[in-house]
Formats: structure tokens, sequence, C-alpha cells
């Protein structure tokens, strides 16, 4: 059995989505949000905080059904005002991951 680790945090994923409100576990402002992110893009976000991110495929607990994950990250300022540096990051990171699609080329349709 797995001891509970108190020198790190569990930021999930639906603490940034833009798709869910406050109510649903939407934890930062809609200003600050961000549309579907994806754990791969969390776990970035954390490790160019210096986070040392522990990411984790999981259910937000409130939504079960909807798939969702989180990252275990180490211990630094209020939880709160961590969540607004890694929103901000994380915004950063969707956006060079969308222009990297963007840059794609994509396949002739007939």
């Amino acid at each position: 059995e797995e001891m509970k680790d108190y020198e790190r945090y569990v930021i999930w994923l639906d603490y940034f989505n833009s798709e869910l409100k406050r109510s649903e576990g939407r934890r930062v402002p809609l200003s600050s949000a961000t549309r579907a992110p994806r754990l791969e893009e969390l776990d970035e976000a954390c490790k160019r905080l210096n986070l040392q991110p522990a990411p984790q495929p999981a259910s937000f607990p409130s939504s079960a059904p909807r798939s969702s994950g989180y990252v275990s990250v180490r211990k630094v300022k209020p939880k709160q005002a961590l969540l607004a540096r890694i929103a901000k990051e994380l915004a950063i990171v969707k956006a060079k991951e969308l222009k990297k699609q963007a840059q794609r080329p994509t396949g002739q349709k007939k």
C-alpha cells in the first residue's frame, strides 16, 4: 500500500479546463483556463516550472465518466498561487502545440 506523500500537491487537469464550471472542478479563472488541456501539456508546463511532476491518468472524482488525469508536484507557494503560474505556463505550452499542428502538412483530399 502506497503512503500518501504530503510533500506534494495533486494538480488535476480539470482545474484548468475552460469547458468546466467552477462547480465542476475548475479552479482557475476562465481568463486563465485552457480549452481541453491534455495531461502531456500539463506535465510539460510543470516541468518548465521545475516542479518535478509525476503524471497519472485518472478520473477526476466528481466526474468519473470523463477521462482526466493529474500530476503530483512538489509543494511550493500557496496552492492557488501555484495553480495560477501553472495555468499561465499551460496556455503557452498549448499555444505551441496548436502552432505545431497547424504547420503539419495535411493530406490532399480528392
